[in-house]
């Protein structure tokens, strides 16, 4: 199935840093903007996550929750998640179940060589649980703006 704007999001459960689960399905009727990211700790994703962070309030008022998944372990997500303070849940999903999902690993190529990695990608997910807003090849500078605008849209429009 392709992820498409209107389509679904996928029901998948998986754990979450805060001894948490997550599953699109358990939020319906809030908005929720699910955030994937290649790794912990490194530059990008560290940024991206900032960005989220220091914007929750803004999100919340937007009846919009936030989750990151990546592919690290949840220990990992625990660690990286207290050092930067974020207010959010990370999804781990090391067997990239909800990553082919969403349709997110893609090949890569770092220093001549291919491998397969997550494509920064976000997806905002509406009240109904279907995709309302996506965006691939994510450049930092700038995205999470765009989120909230699309997240504060959507809320104005209920």
């Amino acid at each position: 199935m392709s992820i498409t704007i209107g389509t679904p999001a996928p029901d998948i459960t998986l754990e979450a840093t805060g001894e948490t689960g997550f599953n699109p399905s358990a939020f319906k009727g809030e908005q929720v903007v699910l955030y994937f990211y290649p790794k912990d700790a490194t530059p990008g994703c560290t940024t991206e996550g900032q960005d989220f962070r220091d914007r929750m309030a803004a999100f919340e008022q937007a009846n919009t929750r936030v989750f990151g998944v990546s592919r690290d372990s949840l220990r990992r997500h625990e660690n990286f998640k207290e050092k930067q303070g974020f207010p959010f849940e990370l999804v781990s999903d090391p067997e990239e179940t909800l990553c082919r999902a969403f349709d997110v690993i893609k090949l890569k190529k770092l220093y001549g060589k291919e491998h397969e990695g997550i494509e920064r990608s976000t997806f905002l997910i509406d009240q109904e649980g279907n995709i309302a807003a996506l965006w691939r090849k994510v450049k930092v500078t700038g995205h999470v703006d765009e989120v909230l605008a699309a997240a504060q849209n959507l809320n104005a429009e209920r």
